[in-house]
Formats: structure tokens, C-alpha cells, sequence
């Protein structure tokens, strides 16, 4: 019994779900057909008869992955008729994360397009939360595919009269879940062999791990990262299939002649420059609670082009000592320059088993773990799952698959997800799991560019590209035992810091040095935060903290506009902005006096949420949220009769929403509706991007 599964992958998420559907359809009595939604010529949805289950993601602004474009744009085309897809039978799961404003668009719109074209889900669509945690919705979604899978070959074999063959469906598809539950248990006790070559009973075998858990409790009554307490340290658990292997590593002394390749074949989003960095400047004081720097580079010798308001992509490494720590631990330390050969494993059960794309052909062990590996990545449950058979400590194999395991769900997300815990904390925490390279580079995903706001404009400072970034912290917890800096910010901050450190002791006027330091960089064009083609059409600006970078460009470009045109009329601009503490990190504040006093700026109003306010009768307010909604006749006038925009920059969860929610009381109140007809009047706006947002989780 065959069905074709789909899915589009941005990060590798939904490829990987759709590999463990694949692993699982045998012993439910299925066969998938696999396939990526990019490879068009390997299936058909016009002629496709058997159910479809299609796994999609979301990347961007709520856009689905570039694998998927090419069908999205197909299906979408206005001149099919809308029983097109009439003849087919679909089930979809869309992954998406909540902090953003579109969550799983991706899926969304394939959901609704094959809708709109007569398709028939056969089974409910399910929406997974990266924010929460996918598998809280993935698990139980795949749980339930058998039955609804089992459900539409029933009904098909009924059509056709075949009663005979209906009951043969069901018996074998009824006696399937005895099947995976004897297959959990075969592992679960083919794991645990190593324990006690003696012990023959797997029911002496449980017992022998409660006793474990059991005295690893008393020594410690709070579950941790390594220790585990009832009932799940005295539960039989259901742990996931082994990932087959499908990669072969070799390592090879390197010769002198040989160089690893250049950073620009790491990358296939388009084309990438080296860039040096002309200036670095600390905008907040020395007892800010962040600490924010201002870059400059010079792209004047570059085909490098932006607007304001465009996002771009620094491409960094991991962090030395981090990666010298990881090479100590498996110990390759004295094989770091040995040139690694990477070929796919024959015979290996994965399907569609390939090189991954981000290792060079040719390279070094170190550059592969210092430019093409996320090491820093939260490691998913198919990678604890492999790590259990690196282990040989019983307990410490046995905390690995309880973390993996359906039982464990709430102590992965706890000790690993939530406290973003990543290899390094793993193999500290469990010395006794020494993975071999090949598994690193089968489960370790790519490493990721970080994306940053352009706060210049091309027009006011010509060959100049400006970003401001706060220097991320994460602080020593129980699961993680050393602090550690952001990957990228990090990385930038040590970069830059004998520029720094030269400005603090010599008289700069302006406010940084030249310098030798080069980065590489890469556009990333936003489509949507950009000023309005109309000059004259008002706009209000909220960026509190950093969130302000993209603003600044704004208003420079708005400056350079109005000494070159005189003669245009221009919109009223408003800028909220908020940061805690009014001499410590308040960002841009003499530029902004200066856009204040030559009129580029009309309104800008502030706020400070950690400063005292003890001498005031009112309390001032402490959020952009609160500001705003001290302005609503303004914003609603700017939004509901002059047709203005609105922009929105920043964090997530603790100010952009905070914002909407302010924005819709507004517009409740001004237009004397309900709630509910504020929030679609928002959407409207959001739909015809007058609404816009450039935020972060």
C-alpha cells in the first residue's frame, strides 16, 4: 500500500520528519514514496492516485522554503480550474515557529491552495511550533497517520468490492503497533546488551536500570540534564528508531601545497564579498546591562548593493577554543590539519542517502568544524538516539534514551531545548559518549550565517554599509556549566576589539579607526521593510534597543532625499524608541537630536524602563507599548486617515506584540468596534504592507 510523501526543507527539519515517517511506514504495512518537492520529475500530482502526505516548513517572513517554490508558484496558477485537484487525497504538516508574525505560512498556503482546487485531506493539518517544541504536535501527528492512511485504503478496497481484501487490510494493519512495540523492546534490550553480557532477561534487564535510576535519585531528588527521578526513571520507554548511517569518513595527512577552500563556495544564496571593517564603535557605557557595537565597512570596491532597511548575512566562524575543546574530546587534537574525505556509506537504509552539500570535497578537519558545522545547534532526538550507542556507561545510556524517548518529552525540552544545551554540554555531561566524525556530520546541520539590519543608507554614506548588534550572553546554568558568547557577535566583538580599545585611549573624532580586519558578507534583500515609494505618506518608526538600526537608515536616506528635492513634499515621521537606562544605552541619541533639529524627524518619543521615576507624580512609561498608546489619537489618525505605515523593530516576544496589542486597542477605541474588527483592520494593513515588522526571537 503505497503513498507519496512530500516535503520542503529550508534547515532540514521537515526532511528529517519525513525520513522517520518513511523509516515507519514498513511496520505500520505501507510503503513510502519519498521524495523532496523540488524533484518535480519524479512525481505528479495532476495524475497521483494513492494518498499524498506532504511535510512543509516556513522560512523568511512566511514564505515557504526554496525547495518548494517551483510547485507553490505551479499551483497557483490563477487559470486552473477549481477541480483541478479533485482526484486527490492529502495530508499536510506544517512546521512554523509562533514568534514570528506568519507562523507556518509555508504550509498554510499549500494547505490552502489545494483547497481551493478541489483536494480532499484525508487527515487533519498539523501546525508544529518550533517556539514550543515541534514534537509536541509532530509525534502525535504521525501516531494518528497510520489509522487515517489505514482508514482511505479501506474505503478504496470498498469501492472496488473487494471485501476479501478489506479483511486482509485490517488484520495486517491492526497486528502493526504490536509489531513496533516489539521492535522498541528488541532495541531497547539490544542497547542495554553491552550492560551485563550475563543477563539474558530483558525483564531483569528493566530492573536493573530502575535500580540505577533509583540510586542516582538519592543522590540527587531534582531531575537534571544527567539524572532523572520518577516516573520516567522507572518507566519502559519508547525510544525512536536508529538512524541509519550513511556517511564514511577518512582522514588523511594533508601536504604542505594544500589550502582549504574559499569561504564563498560555503554559500548558495548568491554571491558573497570580503569586506574590511573601517570603523567600530561601543555605543552603550561600560555599566550597560548589553553591550551594543556599531560596524562600518567599506563596500566602495564591491558590487555589494542594499537599501535601507535590507537585511545582509555575515558569514562566522565557531569559536576556537570551543572547537579545540570538541577535537580534545574525540580526540583528533593531532589530526586537526588531516584532510577529510567524505563519501556515502554503501549499502546504507537511508533514503536518499548524499554527501551533504555544506562539507567541501576538499578541506581540513578544523576548517569543517570551524565554518561548516553548527556546533552550537540543540541536538535533536535522532542525534541522542545515535549517541546511545557511542555510550558505555549503563547509567548514562540510559538518561540518553530517556531524553529521546516519547516518555521523556517534557525533561528534553526542560534539560535541553529551553536551556539551548548543545554537543559540547552533551559530551561534558556524559563523558563516557565519545561519537565518531561520521555522526557529527550526519546530525550536526549547517552552519548558519547570522542576519543583520543595514543601519546606514547607500545614499548618505556612499560605499559605507553601518550595523549595530548587543553582544549576546549566555550565562552559566546547571545543564551548561561555562558562560558563552553568541557564535557571530562574539566572534565580531573579539574581532574588533583592539579597535575598541584604541578609541577608548586616543581622541577619535570620529568615533573609530581603520583597520585590517576583513568579514565576509552576503545580501539579503528584504522585500517589504522599506520607506514607502511616496514620500509624502506619514510614517511612525518603533524600535527600542537595537531594534532602532534599521531607523537610522531610514532617516538618513530621508535627509539626503530632502536636501536633493526641495521641491517634494514629505510625510511626517515619528520614532519611538525605548531602551533602560537613559545614560546608558540610549542608541544614536545626538544623531537622532540632529534629525530632530534639521526636520528630517518631527516626533520622537522615548521611554527608560529600569530608570527611577520616584520624584514623578505620574509614573512615566517604562515600554514603546506604553508611549504609544499614549499617542493613539495620532497613530490612529496616521493609520486610519492618511493611509500611513507603520514599522515595528525588534524583539519578538517581549515588544512586538506588545505593540500589536496596543496598536489594535487603538484602533478598537478610534474606530468604536470590537476587538475582533480591530485585529482583521490590522491584518489589512498587515496584507497591504503598511504594517511591517522586522523582528527577532
Amino acid at each position: 500500500m503505497r503513498f507519496l510523501l512530500l516535503y520542503a526543507t529550508q534547515k532540514g527539519q521537515a526532511k528529517a520528519i519525513a525520513e522517520e515517517i518513511w523509516q515507519q511506514a514498513g511496520a505500520h504495512g505501507f510503503e513510502a514514496d519519498m521524495h523532496c518537492m523540488s524533484e518535480m520529475d519524479k512525481y505528479n500530482l495532476e495524475t497521483e492516485k494513492d494518498p499524498v502526505v506532504i511535510i512543509i516548513s516556513t522560512t523568511g517572513t512566511g514564505d515557504p522554503p526554496d525547495t518548494a517554490r517551483k510547485l507553490v508558484k505551479k499551483i497557483q496558477d490563477t487559470t486552473l480550474p477549481p477541480d483541478h485537484f479533485a482526484h486527490l487525497q492529502y495530508g499536510l504538516l506544517g512546521l512554523g515557529d509562533s514568534e514570528y508574525t506568519f507562523f507556518c505560512n509555508g504550509g498554510k498556503i499549500v494547505d490552502r491552495r489545494l483547497q481551493e482546487l478541489g483536494a480532499q485531506r484525508f487527515y487533519d493539518t498539523g501546525l508544529a511550533d518550533d517556539c514550543v517544541g515541534l514534537e509536541l504536535v509532530v509525534d502525535p501527528w504521525i501516531d494518528g497517520l497510520w489509522h487515517a492512511l489505514k482508514e482511505v485504503f479501506l474505503l478504496q478496497k470498498e469501492k472496488e468490492g473487494m471485501n476479501s481484501a478489506v479483511d486482509a487490510v485490517s488484520n495486517s494493519l491492526s497486528a502493526a503497533p504490536h509489531v513496533v512495540h516489539e521492535l522498541n523492546l528488541s532495541s531497547e534490550v539490544q542497547n542495554l546488551k553491552l550492560e551485563d553480557e550475563g543477563v539474558k532477561s530483558s525483564g531483569v534487564l528493566s530492573q536493573k536500570l530502575v535500580d540505577i535510576s533509583l540510586v542516582a535519585s538519592n543522590r540527587d531528588t531534582e531531575a537534571s540534564l544527567v539524572h532523572s527521578v520518577p516516573p520516567i526513571s522507572q518507566s519502559a520507554l519508547n525510544i525512536p528508531a536508529l538512524p541509519p548511517e550513511y556517511i564514511e569518513v577518512h582522514l588523511k595527512f594533508s601536504c604542505p601545497l594544500f589550502q582549504n577552500p574559499r569561504l564563498f563556495s560555503l554559500i548558495s544564496e548568491g554571491r558573497a564579498f570580503e569586506v574590511p571593517v573601517t570603523k567600530a564603535v561601543q555605543l552603550t557605557r561600560e555599566d550597560a546591562i548589553k553591550t551594543a557595537l556599531l560596524l562600518e565597512l567599506d563596500i566602495a570596491d564591491t558590487a555589494f548593493e542594499y537599501q535601507p532597511g535590507d537585511a545582509f548575512c555575515v558569514m562566522c566562524p565557531n569559536n576556537v577554543s570551543e572547537v579545540e575543546e570538541l577535537l580534545r574530546i574525540l580526540e583528533l587534537s593531532e589530526k586537526r590539519e588531516y584532510f577529510v574525505c567524505v563519501k556515502v556509506k554503501q549499502g546504507t537504509k537511508k533514503k536518499g542517502a548524499a554527501r551533504p552539500q555544506h562539507i567541501p570535497e576538499r578541506s581540513t578537519l578544523k576548517f569543517i568544524l570551524t565554518w561548516c558545522l553548527e556546533i552550537r545547534a540543540t541536538p535533536k532526538k535522532a542525534f541522542l538516539r545515535a549517541l546511545v550507542e557511542c555510550t558505555s556507561d549503563v547509567g548514562e545510556k540510559r538518561r540518553l534514551q530517556e531524553l529521546c524517548s516519547r516518555q521523556g518529552a517534557s525533561d528534553y525540552t526542560r534539560f535541553i531545548r529551553d536551556p539551548n544545551v548543545c554537543l559540547l554540554d552533551l559530551l561534558h555531561a556524559f563523558p563516557s559518549c565519545k561519537p565518531s566524525l561520521n555522526l557529527l556530520i550526519e546530525h550536526l546541520p549547517k552552519l548558519q550565517a547570522r542576519s543583520y539590519s543595514a543601519s546606514s543608507s547607500n545614499l548618505y554614506q556612499p560605499g559605507k554599509l553601518s550595523f549595530v548588534f548587543s553582544i549576546v550572553e549566555f550565562a552559566a546554568c546547571p545543564t551548561r556549566p561555562v558562560s558563552r558568547k553568541g557564535v557571530c557577535t562574539g566572534w565580531l566583538a573579539e574581532l574588533v576589539a583592539p579597535q575598541l580599545h584604541a578609541n577608548r585611549n586616543t581622541v577619535d573624532t570620529n568615533g573609530g579607526s581603520c583597520s585590517t580586519e576583513k568579514i565576509s558578507i552576503f545580501a539579503r534583500p528584504n522585500n517589504a521593510f522599506h520607506l514607502p515609494e511616496d514620500p509624502s505618506v506619514p510614517l511612525m518608526m518603533v524600535g527600542p534597543g537595537t531594534g532602532i538600526s534599521p531607523f537610522i537608515g531610514f532617516l538618513q536616506h530621508r535627509q539626503k532625499l530632502r536636501e536633493e528635492h526641495t521641491d517634494w513634499e514629505f510625510g511626517e515621521t515619528w520614532l519611538f524608541f525605548g531602551c533602560r537606562h537613559q545614560d546608558r544605552d540610549y542608541l544614536f541619541k545626538d544623531e537622532l537630536r540632529c534629525f530632530l533639529e534639521n526636520g528630517t524627524l518631527n516626533h520622537l518619543k522615548v521611554c527608560f524602563s529600569r530608570d527611577s521615576s520616584s520624584a514623578a507624580e505620574v509614573a512615566p512609561p517604562k515600554y514603546v507599548q506604553d508611549v504609544i498608546r499614549l499617542h493613539a489619537k495620532e497613530v490612529a489618525r496616521v493609520l486610519l486617515k492618511e493611509r500611513g505605515y507603520f514599522y515595528v523593530c525588534g524583539d519578538k516576544k517581549r515588544m512586538a506584540d506588545g505593540v500589536s496589542d496596543a496598536v489594535v486597542d487603538i484602533l478598537s477605541m478610534e474606530m468604536e468596534a470590537d476587538k475582533l474588527e480591530a485585529m482583521k483592520f490590522l491584518a489589512t494593513l498587515r496584507e497591504a504592507k503598511r504594517y511591517l515588522q522586522d523582528v527577532w526571537s
